[in-house]
């Protein structure tokens, strides 16, 4: 059965269009049935037909918490199967997490649990790393903090600015975010305890991607 993907996004939706794309292609079972954001000029909206866009500004609420409430009322009207923050910038509350657990995923740009929260490349280069990279873990309520499910590395160059670092790792990032989506349309991952199911059976450390875009058990 083609898995039904509600995508939150706030700024150029790149992710969100990596996922279009592998739909498009026939390489991802999977239907966007709605795109939202916090923020109404997002260009990430302008890459899926109007009836599929839903955006509101959080100032126009009386307070974060109603702001989760209508987000959370206007995602579960879509009857998603999965819940995707693809570039999302705004901190979910805990009872929207709650409401979604076990389906709901983020994509961040660092090698989790390093450098939760924001400006991840140039913490990478500030604290000398030879690598870098993307995770895609599940949500809950402590911001980035939720189980890994997958990662991609990218080496750190002598010279690297965070502008060089960010275009380098944004297709691994796709590729990444994509491999997870397909795991996840065909039933293969899942959230217990706190942990990532795989086939049904704990993984014990995140699946690595390799170069050919190829989700793989880690060999260290």
């Amino acid at each position: 059965m083609t898995s039904r993907l509600a995508v939150l996004v706030s700024g150029r939706g790149s992710n969100l269009q990596a996922l279009l794309d592998a739909i498009a292609a026939g390489t991802l079972d999977a239907e966007v049935v709605g795109v939202f954001s916090n923020q109404p000029a997002a260009p990430a909206l302008q890459r899926v037909a109007e009836p599929l866009r839903w955006s509101a500004e959080p100032k126009a609420f009386a307070d974060r918490a109603a702001f989760d409430r209508a987000l959370a009322d206007a995602v579960a009207a879509t009857a998603p199967d999965w819940v995707i923050c693809a570039g999302y910038m705004r901190i979910l509350d805990s009872a929207f997490v709650e409401r979604f657990r076990g389906r709901l995923l983020n994509i961040h740009p660092s090698l989790l649990p390093k450098y939760r929260g924001l400006h991840t490349h140039r913490r990478a280069i500030e604290a000398g790393d030879a690598e870098h990279g993307a995770s895609v873990h599940f949500v809950v309520p402590e911001l980035d903090a939720g189980a890994v499910i997958a990662q991609v590395q990218v080496p750190l160059i002598p010279g690297d600015r965070e502008h060089d670092l960010a275009l380098r790792l944004l297709p691994r990032e796709h590729a990444l975010l994509v491999a997870v989506a397909r795991l996840a349309a065909d039933g293969q991952i899942a959230e217990s305890g706190g942990a990532v199911l795989l086939d049904g059976q704990p993984l014990f450390s995140p699946l690595r991607l390799d170069s050919a875009g190829n989700l793989c058990r880690r060999s260290d």
